[in-house]
């Protein structure tokens, strides 16, 4: 079950990850970085929770497999 619930933290983390490198590179990212200095808050949400789902499914990954 643990297994199960860590690759889905992968899998999601991975697919936020994706849509936060699309939205990173998009046209309203770029006008914001141009009058901010600083990416909008949703690339930045979505980067930062594709890193920590994907985290936390690799520790849970790694912490099942050594249960055995």
């Amino acid at each position: 079950m643990i297994k199960a619930i860590s690759l889905a933290l992968i899998v999601g983390g991975v697919v936020l990850l994706y849509f936060g490198g699309q939205s990173f590179h998009s046209f309203a990212n770029d006008m914001s970085r141009v009058f901010t200095g600083a990416p909008t808050n949703k690339t930045i949400m979505l980067i930062a929770g594709g890193v920590a789902a994907t985290v936390a499914g690799l520790i849970g990954l790694t912490l099942s497999s050594g249960k055995r």
